[in-house]
């Protein structure tokens, strides 16, 4: 059993959802090394792929590179290309679930979303039913891809994730994007994901990840081990957005992907409460309700939020239905004779959902100001336009769903690492796959828009592969760091948890390809980590698959030794602190240059020193060491500032980060 790194349940994992590229400033017209990218394979992690749809074609492309060692498991409805390469399909209790494809091929859409974001090629007339019309692509729209179907209908199973692991380090990936993650983060060594990207950064193949879609509470980022890619999501300036018109013509700005059109025709309007399921149970009225009772917390349902099995799909036929709450698609169900939805709550509006009926979502004011007008007329009618876009200004803004920092197995590591865009993404879609998650209806696309950390994820795993190009000899760690050192700041006003929800800042594709210096690391400096966070020496030593591991005085890594492109200390409340990091850069930009250091925005109660102040390289891969030391109290939860490295030309800059913690 020498083999087995550690023993775990076998869980599920949960799958985390062409303006953004454009939005980021990588455009179809920025430098490439196309030779390179199209010899560069990545492997997507995800529910498989429609090899069919035409972001997936394979005309242009060259034969297969000499170096791929993978296969396709070939059926009678799959086959692979030139562009998609290779295709495995997993499952380790063979108990397909009956809505599944028992081969590669997708029919939940998301890898096929994923796939596309990274790899995609240029396909003009893209769109949603209209929405987002465009040419849709990919960040890397050269290089091939293989996919790994690990996740199925009913999630992703851990023995599955770990087989992909093995067999895509085995079959030559260049990188692998992971769209996949659980509830909450775990222990390294009982991580599944943790495991197998460590070994994958051991054969120099950096994994990408989503941060998880648990936000915006503290401690909810998921993927969190420091030699993998977390990404939260964000927004980009073109919002889709649903209007409402009432019959005395006022107009509500709403936020769902609305593609259906009522061209301008009025319905009578409904209130959920006026529309009980009286077999049911429910009467309308305010007393009318049922207890539930959840982690010790007792919630009253009433049929206004529309809430399972509580309208009369016959009261409300042929009519637009105002709901109390947002709801998923799969609800719609109980009232699909509607003309419409309109919903509405005091939750964040920063995503926006498909329905398979009309509908739109508005903030509870604008939601009473209808019920205002419809308690005022006899005959209050309404309608819901198709979707429109809008120009979203405070972009980019890290959407409520991304999870949020700090790390909860690590808390001076930061994750996230990076945000990116990640909030109504136009990609592609099989025909087979609902447009609405979860609920069929008679709609089919081939091109879908959805949210969420797995749409950031492919992002960053693009952005990653198009930095390969350049520099094919970099590590895992080198690429990582030149996407985060590189990367635009947010606005902390709009962000009020600040790195904690975008760790270094929203990609820069273009500017990571020089960064001038980069925090490199090799699995000896990530052992050290491990062995210095209380892991034991057989623990490592299956970790790592190192029977040479010792974990002793002379190995133990403090976390701030971590060479890590950011700075993370966790203090207790009003106790004075005096903690040093050290780091090593690596030249990689110009021959002869010399950096300097500044200290950006230290907030008060602080002092944050760097020694030396400046770094003189003389060679391309020269190494010079420096310490940053962070002195005082931390008054407000959490303060920021950060570092930068110039040469004039460079800027080499790391989020600074200082947060309370309880005490013990």
């Amino acid at each position: 059993m020498e083999e087995v790194v550690s023993v775990f349940p076998n869980g599920k994992k949960h799958l985390h959802t062409t303006r953004s590229w454009d939005f980021i400033g990588f455009t179809k017209d920025v430098p490439r090394v196309n030779q390179i990218e199209s010899n560069l394979v990545v492997g997507v992690f995800d529910t498989g792929i429609w090899p069919e749809n035409p972001s997936f074609s394979d005309v242009g492309y060259g034969p297969i590179p000499a170096k791929w060692k993978g296969t396709c498991q070939t059926s009678a409805n799959f086959t692979c290309n030139n562009k998609i390469i290779g295709a495995r399909a997993y499952r380790s209790d063979n108990n397909f679930p009956p809505e599944d494809i028992q081969s590669p091929r997708d029919s939940d859409g998301h890898g096929t979303h994923t796939a596309s974001t990274v790899v995609g090629g240029l396909v003009n007339e893209a769109s949603l039913y209209g929405l987002a019309h465009g040419t849709a692509r990919g960040g890397v729209p050269s290089a091939r891809i293989a996919v790994y179907k690990i996740c199925w209908f009913d999630g992703c199973d851990d023995a599955d994730i770990l087989a992909a692991f093995d067999d895509s380090i085995d079959d030559g990936v260049d990188l692998i994007s992971l769209s996949v993650g659980p509830s909450q983060s775990s222990p390294y060594i009982f991580d599944p994901i943790a495991i197998g990207a460590f070994h994958a950064m051991k054969n120099g193949k950096l994994t990408s990840t989503s941060a998880g879609n648990e936000g915006p509470n503290y401690f909810s980022v998921s993927n969190v081990a420091p030699w993998l890619l977390s990404m939260a999501a964000s927004t980009i300036d073109r919002k889709l957005v649903s209007n409402v018109e009432l019959g005395n013509r006022n107009i509500y700005q709403g936020y769902t992907i609305n593609t259906f059109d009522l061209e301008g025709k009025q319905y009578p309007l409904i209130y959920a409460r006026d529309a009980p399921n009286i077999a049911g149970g429910f009467t309308g009225s305010m007393s009318s309700t049922f207890r539930i009772c959840f982690t010790n917390i007792s919630h009253i349902v009433q049929n206004r939020f529309c809430s399972a099995n509580s309208v009369n799909g016959n009261l409300v036929k042929g009519k637009i239905l105002v709901c109390d709450s947002v709801l998923p698609p799969s609800r719609f169900v109980n009232f699909s004779d509607a003309a419409g939805v309109i919903m509405n709550d005091g939750r964040a509006k920063d995503s926006s959902g498909s329905y398979p009926l009309p509908s739109s979502y508005l903030t509870t004011a604008d939601g009473n100001n209808i019920k205002t007008y419809m308690s005022s007329n006899e005959a209050p009618t309404a309608t819901i336009f198709k979707s429109n876009a809008i120009n979203d200004t405070s972009a980019p803004l890290v959407a409520s769903f991304s999870s949020r920092g700090p790390n909860p197995q690590t808390f001076d590591i930061l994750k996230p690492d990076l945000t990116a865009p990640g909030v109504q993404i136009l990609a592609a879609w099989p025909p087979n796959a609902p447009v609405s998650s979860g609920v069929i209806d008679s709609r089919k696309t081939m091109y879908n828009i959805i949210s969420g950390t797995s749409m950031s994820c492919p992002h960053a795993t693009a952005a990653a592969v198009y930095v390969k190009t350049f520099h094919p000899t970099w590590s895992p760690a080198a690429i990582k760091s030149a996407l985060m050192t590189t990367a635009t700041p947010l606005n902390a006003e709009l962000n009020v948890q600040a790195e904690f929800a975008y760790g270094s800042g929203q990609i820069n594709p273009v500017k990571a390809i020089n960064p001038g210096l980069v925090y490199d690391a090799s699995e000896s400096d990530y052992v050290k980590f491990l062995c210095g966070q209380g892991y034991t020496t057989s623990m490592v030593q299956r970790f790592s698959n190192d029977k040479n591991t010792v974990c002793n005085s002379t190995n133990m890594g403090r976390v701030w030794d971590l060479n890590y492109p950011s700075f993370v200390l966790s203090s207790s409340p009003l106790r004075p602190f005096n903690q040093y990091f050290t780091r090593t850069l690596t030249n990689v930009g110009s021959n002869a240059s010399t950096y300097t250091s500044t200290v950006r925005g230290t907030p008060q109660g602080l002092t944050i020193t760097v020694n030396p102040t400046s770094l003189s390289f003389n060679s391309i891969g020269q190494k010079r060491n420096f310490t940053l030391t962070i002195r005082g109290t931390v008054r407000p939860s959490m303060a920021s500032a950060s570092l930068v490295w110039s040469d004039g030309s460079h800027n080499v800059r790391s989020p600074i980060t200082v947060f309370k913690v309880a005490s013990a």
